[in-house]
């Protein structure tokens, strides 16, 4: 009987045949290789492994040298207050000075002036400063009142005659004569009317003990350099601030 009554049970159910089961899945078509992508994703890991080698090298061959940050006027030398020490790559083909060169490097003078933050390199030092052809350094002691507050080196100044009585017959005949920017042979006129202030005193802390005087330096043309130095010499020049060319 109970055989009989699962058999009906049975007959009662659908034919349709079962699903497939979760775990199966359809096939899916084989992904396609690129060869050319795979490489260049090696090639660029590569790249950039040799880049951060490079870095590494070079900064291992890193050198300290002496910057200039203050500009230093031909025939002038480097102090601890103009310099200080910046890293660089280093390079046989640039005559770099070390910053452990300094106190040697104090010892020598610029050959021309030289403007702040560049780095140095021994072919900017030597015994003594190269004047241009045609020109003069002329060295001035200047009184108060001889010379503008805040004059610096690199300065445009024109130069004159002041103080002083009529100037020697010497002089209106001879250098004075020469100098072509001068006006009357007595009273204030022009000794020069354009020069460069190559040098002039910083007056700082005991600077003002040793003498009340400014020490300036002048590059002017040869032709005006006598008649400078002979009113230098009476104490009868004064500069005034002029546009630079």
């Amino acid at each position: 009987m109970k055989i009989q009554e699962r058999t009906g049970a049975g007959a009662g159910r659908s034919a349709v045949p079962a699903g497939p089961s979760v775990g199966d899945r359809l096939p899916t078509p084989p992904r396609e290789r690129k060869p050319a992508l795979a490489a260049l994703a090696v090639l660029l890991i590569l790249v950039g492994a040799l880049g951060a080698t490079m870095l590494v090298l070079q900064a291992g061959d890193r050198i300290e040298v002496v910057k200039i940050t203050e500009e230093i006027p031909a025939g002038q030398a480097v102090n601890d207050s103009n310099t200080t020490s910046v890293m660089v790559a280093e390079d046989p083909g640039i005559h770099y000075v070390q910053w452990s060169q300094l106190d040697a490097l104090k010892k020598l003078k610029a050959v021309t002036t030289i403007p702040r933050g560049v780095v140095a390199v021994g072919e900017m030092f030597g015994e003594e400063a190269k004047v241009p052809e045609g020109k003069a350094l002329v060295g001035l002691s200047l009184k108060e009142g001889q010379y503008p507050a805040g004059l610096k080196s690199g300065a445009t100044v024109a130069a004159y005659r002041v103080g002083g009585t009529s100037r020697s017959g010497s002089g209106d005949e001879g250098d004075g004569g020469s100098a072509g920017s001068s006006g009357s042979a007595g009273g204030d006129s022009v000794i020069v009317d354009k020069a460069v202030v190559s040098y002039v005193q910083d007056r700082k802390g005991d600077d003002l003990v040793g003498s009340t005087n400014l020490p300036v330096t002048l590059l002017v043309d040869d032709a005006q350099a006598a008649a400078l130095t002979q009113a230098s010499s009476n104490g009868e020049v004064a500069l005034v601030l002029v546009p630079g060319t």
